[in-house]
C-alpha cells in the first residue's frame, strides 16, 4: 500500500513538472502564454510607477514584443518599447477603444491582483504581421478589374515575412494572387471559413462588399507547427523517460528493501539451524557478539517480529537441546567418575581378600584354625567395606545427579534423634564414649525425609565417636528457630581438626590424619551429609581447633520443601 501511494504521489508530481515544463517552454517563445503569477513575479509597482524585472524585458525584446502597465483610471504607469503611436491612442481613444480598433496589434493582457478589480493591468502587444499586411495590400487593389499593383515595399515586406495573398472572386476561385505556390486555386465557404483556424498560419481576410470579392492574406507563424511539435514532444519524452528511469529504481529499491525486510531475518533463522545442527546451541550473534535478534533492552527487534512465533519455537528447541547436551556430559563424566572411583577404591581391599585367599590356599604351610578365622574375619571385612563403598559411591552419584528421590513427610524429630542416640548407647564399640542429648521441645515436628535424615545423623554422630579417643563426650542437642528452623547440634570435646582438615571434610574421598582408623570407612560419608542436608533445603558447617573438639551445625526448613539438584 505505501509503495502504491510512492508510485502514485511521483506520477502526479512529475506529470505536475511535464506541465510546468512545457509551458515554461511555450513562454519563452510566446509571452502571451506566460501565467499570471509569472507576469506579477516579473513587474515591480512603486507609487504610480512600474517597473519591468530584466527577464521580462528579455523575453519580450526577443519576441519583438511590447509591455505596457495601466492603472484602473487609464493611466499608463510603465512601458517597454512600446510604440508612440499605441500610447497616443491610448491617452485619446482610453483603453477600450485601443484593444477594438488596432487589429493590426495581438493583445494580451494580465490583471496583477486577480482578486482586485481595481488593480493594474499588464498589457503585451505583438505586431500582428499579417492584418498589417491585409492593410497595405487591400489599398493597392483595383476591386473593379480585380488587379493588383503591389507597391515595392509591400512586395519586400510579403517576401521577408515569407507570406502570400489571393484574391477570390464570389465564388471562390482564385483571379488574383502572389506568392500563393501550393495553394488551392479555389476555395469551398468551408474552406474559407477554417482558414482562421489554422495553427501554423496567420491568415487575415478581408471582403469587399461592392464587388463580393475576398482578399485573403497568409504569414506563416513565427513559431511553426514543427518547432512547437518538436519543443511540446522534447520536454515530454525526457520526463516520461525520467520518470520510468526513477520508476524502474524506485521498484529496484523496493526490491531491495523488502528482500532485506524479509529476506535477512530468515537468513537469521537459517544461520541459527545451521548452529544448532553443528552443536552450537545458543541465538546468532552480531559483531559485538551480543544477541543479533535482540535489543539491548531485551525486546526483539522490530525486523524480526513477523517471525516471533518461529522465535520464541527455536529458542525453546535451542534450550532444550543445551539442556539435553550438558545433561549428556554430566552423564558422561559420571560414568566416568564412577569406573574411576570403582577402580581406585577397590583396588586395596580385592588386594587384601586376595592376598589372604592365597595364603589359605597354600600348601606350604598349614594354617591353625585360629589363624584361618583371623583370615576369614579379614577378608570378610574387606567384602563389608566393598560393598559399603558401592553403595555410598551410588548414593554420591545419584544425589549429583538428581536421581534420588526425597519424600517428605510430617516427622517427630525429637523421637527420631532419641532412637539414634539409644541405638550409638547399645553399641559395645563405643562403651568408652559419653553421649548425651538435649532437647528443648519433645515434640518437634518438621516435614523430612525420615530415611535420609536419619543417614544424615548416623554419619555424623559415628564419626564422632569413631575417630575421637576414649572419654572423649559427644552432646546432640535439638532446637527450633522461630517456628521456622531446626538447629541440631552435635559437639565434642574431642582431638579436634586443623585447618586443612576442616577445608577438605567434605571433599570426596578425603579421610582425615588424625583418625585412629585410617583404614576403615569410604571416605565418602561427609560428602554425603552435606549433599543430603542440601536436599532437605538446609546448611551445614563445622567449627573445629586441635585439641578443642569439633561442633557440627545443621539447620533444616520446618516445614515442607523441595528437594533440589546437588553438584
Amino acid at each position: 500500500m505505501l509503495i502504491f501511494f510512492l508510485v502514485a504521489s511521483l506520477i502526479m508530481l512529475f506529470w505536475a513538472i511535464i506541465g510546468f515544463t512545457i509551458t515554461n517552454d511555450g513562454m519563452k517563445n510566446d509571452l502571451s502564454l506566460a501565467e499570471n503569477y509569472f507576469i506579477t513575479e516579473n513587474i515591480t509597482i512603486s507609487d504610480d510607477s512600474a517597473d519591468f524585472d530584466d527577464r521580462l524585458k528579455e523575453l519580450a525584446e526577443d519576441q519583438n514584443s511590447w509591455l505596457m502597465v495601466v492603472s484602473s483610471d487609464g493611466e499608463i504607469m510603465g512601458d517597454f518599447q512600446a510604440p508612440k503611436t499605441i500610447l497616443s491612442h491610448l491617452n485619446q481613444n482610453g483603453f477600450s477603444g485601443l484593444m477594438m480598433n488596432n487589429q493590426a496589434i495581438d493583445y494580451t493582457y494580465w490583471q496583477l491582483d486577480e482578486a482586485d478589480t481595481e488593480s493594474p493591468v499588464v498589457i503585451l502587444g505583438k505586431e500582428n504581421v499579417a492584418a498589417g499586411l491585409l492593410a497595405q495590400v487591400k489599398e493597392q487593389i483595383d476591386w473593379e478589374n480585380s488587379q493588383v499593383d503591389l507597391s515595392d515595399d509591400t512586395a519586400k515586406l510579403l517576401t521577408e515575412k515569407n507570406g502570400f495573398f489571393q484574391l477570390l472572386d464570389q465564388s471562390g476561385n482564385v483571379i488574383n494572387q502572389y506568392q500563393a505556390e501550393d495553394t488551392p486555386a479555389s476555395y469551398s465557404i468551408e474552406q474559407v471559413l477554417s482558414l482562421n483556424q489554422s495553427e501554423t498560419d496567420s491568415i487575415q481576410t478581408f471582403h469587399d462588399g461592392a464587388t463580393n470579392q475576398t482578399l485573403l492574406v497568409s504569414v506563416p507563424n513565427q513559431q511553426s507547427d514543427s518547432i512547437a511539435s518538436e519543443q511540446f514532444q522534447s520536454p515530454v519524452e525526457n520526463s516520461i523517460l525520467f520518470v520510468f528511469i526513477l520508476m524502474f529504481l524506485l521498484l529496484l529499491g523496493s526490491t531491495f528493501w523488502y528482500a532485506y525486510k524479509f529476506g535477512s531475518p530468515l537468513l537469521q533463522m537459517l544461520k541459527w539451524i545451521d548452529q544448532l545442527s553443528t552443536g552450537i546451541y545458543h541465538q546468532p550473534l552480531n559483531n559485538l557478539q551480543e544477541p543479533a535478534l535482540y535489543k539491548r533492552n531485551g525486546r526483539l527487534k522490530k525486523k524480526y517480529r513477523l517471525y516471533k512465533d518461529l522465535i520464541i519455537n527455536l529458542s525453546h528447541l535451542t534450550d532444550t537441546l543445551k539442556e539435553n547436551e550438558e545433561q549428556r556430559g554430566k552423564i558422561k563424566l559420571t560414568r566416568e567418575e564412577w569406573i574411576s572411583g570403582i577402580s581406585h577404591d577397590l583396588k586395596t581391599p580385592l588386594a587384601s581378600i586376595s592376598g589372604y585367599a592365597k595364603m589359605i590356599e597354600t600348601q606350604e604351610y598349614s594354617w591353625t584354625p585360629e589363624e584361618t578365622r583371623e583370615f576369614a574375619e579379614t577378608i570378610s571385612n574387606k567384602a563389608t567395606y566393598m560393598k559399603d563403598l558401592l553403595e555410598d559411591l551410588t548414593l554420591t552419584y545419584r544425589i549429583k545427579n538428581g536421581a534420588l528421590p526425597i519424600n517428605p513427610e510430617q516427622t517427630d524429630v525429637d523421637e527420631l534423634l532419641r532412637t539414634t542416640i539409644i541405638s550409638f548407647m547399645n553399641n559395645s564399640n563405643y562403651n568408652d564414649k559419653i553421649l548425651q542429648y538435649k532437647s528443648e521441645d519433645h515434640d518437634v515436628q518438621a516435614e523430612i525425609d525420615p530415611k535420609w535424615f536419619q543417614r544424615i545423623m548416623d554419619n555424623l554422630i559415628e564419626n564422632a565417636l569413631r575417630y575421637n579417643p576414649s572419654g572423649t563426650t559427644v552432646a546432640v542437642s535439638l532446637a527450633v528457630i522461630e517456628n521456622q528452623l531446626l538447629q541440631i547440634t552435635i559437639a565434642d570435646d574431642g582431638i579436634g581438626m586443623d585447618q586443612h582438615t576442616l577445608n577438605q571434610l567434605f571433599n570426596r574421598y578425603f579421610r582425615g590424619t588424625n583418625t585412629s582408623d585410617s583404614g576403615s570407612g569410604t571416605g565418602l560419608g561427609m560428602t554425603i551429609t552435606k549433599q543430603l542436608v542440601r536436599l532437605h533445603k538446609g546448611s551445614i558447617n563445622v567449627k573445629s581447633r586441635p585439641g578443642e573438639g569439633t561442633v557440627f551445625r545443621i539447620l533444616v526448613p520446618v516445614r515442607e520443601f523441595g528437594g533440589e539438584k546437588v553438584g
